[in-house]
């Protein structure tokens, strides 16, 4: 499951069932005092700023619910300004592009690909947003306030965003085992073995949705090379012929190249979408012991299977690689707040959307994560979000999925580029050399088209 494209679906009901998730794990953190959920503070309203705001984004149903009392909290701050908020599903990126050939853009929009937004800004659609850089800077750290960025200038807000560094694990799979969830990379390693011996496949995967193993590389690269290499790879600064691929490509091999180690073995996991990996690791019997995905396997445990959370199911944050900052680097996903136009209004509404307070109506609804640090975690309204989400806030090492940053025909192609090579590595972990040839060949061709 994706952060932003292949993800949207299920995240659009994950607002929705947040209650049932908190009522399993019966906490209730947060759920009252102020809107930043540490005190009660009071705002006087800015009266004097006025205008409207066109709002075109991904959020439907529940998440359109969510977003609507965020802009009511705005509301509260700003009474003359009216937000005027119309969800466009994933096809917005079309929409908005048919929207700027008609000179009718919105004036803030919602999307998941920081590739579109760097397109965006190339061809002048865009107007920077350093009005609210001192906000940011304030409320963000930088390695959050960076992916806003294009060219080294303020362009996008990532308000709404994933965790996609996550290890869900069934919790009697590891107690028959007689394993802990593990916390680096060889402790990972060593209880597959085990709990393979014990009866269980260790690792169940989704692999007829190519983007979940391109998940699981790239959170292996970025714990191995740190953000900085990782983020030349994921602009192809670097090839992907280099010898920091064929590392992080060698690591990889250790989860998948055991195939009487997987559900269903190699066969099996290519004929398995997600979520239907999830299913298989948490139903009763388990037929595998954990899953290498994102916060958003959470809600898909909760809403196909029986599993309880801290009895039947938990989670951890992806395996350490290595020492240092990028021990415990974040991947995610999420949307990104960006501007056609510039008023006054629509100012203060940017402004406050990279506040906490703005931040922490959402959160304590449940399903919504931030990079917002000074948020406190109690806000989120449940154990296992306080795990999955907490991380993003104190996180010094972020970086945005790889593949979203690519051209559509190399990171977002079903059974082509990254997911599809991905899928072939599965089949050969051994051809790893072959398969980094093809990956460049295939990110050149697509960088060289732009597509």
């Amino acid at each position: 499951m994706r952060g932003s494209r292949a993800s949207r679906a299920r995240a659009a009901r994950l607002t929705a069932v947040a209650a049932v998730l908190a009522a399993v794990l019966a906490v209730a953190a947060g759920c009252g005092g102020s809107s930043n959920g540490s005190k009660t503070t009071t705002t006087s309203a800015n009266t004097s700023v006025s205008g409207s705001v066109k709002f075109w984004g991904i959020w439907s149903a529940a998440e359109q619910t969510a977003f609507q009392k965020v802009i009511a909290g705005f509301n509260k701050q700003y009474p003359n300004v009216h937000v005027s908020y119309t969800s466009k599903g994933d096809n917005i990126p079309t929409i908005l592009a048919t929207a700027i050939a008609g000179g009718s853009p919105p004036d803030v929009a919602d999307v998941a690909q920081p590739g579109l937004v760097k397109q965006l800004v190339q061809q002048g659609n865009l107007k920077p947003i350093t009005y609210a850089q001192s906000t940011i800077n304030a409320n963000f750290s930088p390695a959050w306030a960076h992916l806003g960025e294009v060219n080294g200038k303020l362009y996008a807000i990532l308000f709404k965003a994933s965790n996609k560094s996550t290890l869900w694990y069934n919790v009697p799979v590891f107690k028959q085992a007689g394993v802990a969830a593990p916390t680096t990379w060889s402790q990972l390693l060593s209880d597959a073995k085990t709990i393979k011996a014990s009866g269980t496949p260790a690792y169940s995967l989704c692999a007829s949705s190519g983007w979940t193993l391109s998940d699981i590389f790239e959170n292996i690269y970025l714990r191995l090379w740190g953000s900085a290499k990782y983020d030349q790879l994921s602009t192809h600064q670097i090839k992907w012929t280099e010898p920091s691929v064929t590392k992080a490509m060698q690591y990889m091999a250790k989860i998948i190249g055991d195939s009487s180690n997987i559900t269903g073995g190699t066969s099996g996991a290519l004929q398995t979408d997600f979520p239907t990996c999830v299913d298989k690791a948490f139903a009763n019997p388990p037929a595998g012991g954990m899953v290498l995905q994102g916060d958003f396997v959470g809600l898909e445990i909760l809403t196909a299977t029986k599993a309880k959370a801290g009895t039947g199911f938990n989670v951890v944050p992806f395996p350490a690689i290595t020492a240092g900052p990028d021990a415990q680097a974040v991947e995610t996903g999420g949307d990104l707040i960006i501007t056609f136009k510039d008023s006054p209004a629509i100012e203060a509404f940017v402004k406050y959307l990279a506040t906490p307070q703005a931040a922490a109506i959402w959160a304590r609804l449940g399903g919504f994560g931030t990079g917002v640090r000074n948020m406190p975690a109690s806000v989120y309204p449940d154990a296992i979000t306080r795990t999955t989400e907490a991380p993003l806030l104190g996180a010094k090492s972020v970086v945005f999925d790889l593949s979203d940053n690519q051209p559509a025909s190399f990171g977002a192609t079903t059974g082509q580029g990254i997911w599809g090579l991905f899928q072939k590595f599965l089949q050969n972990p051994s051809n790893t050399s072959s398969i980094q040839q093809q990956l460049e060949s295939s990110a050149t061709a697509a960088y060289k088209s732009g597509k």
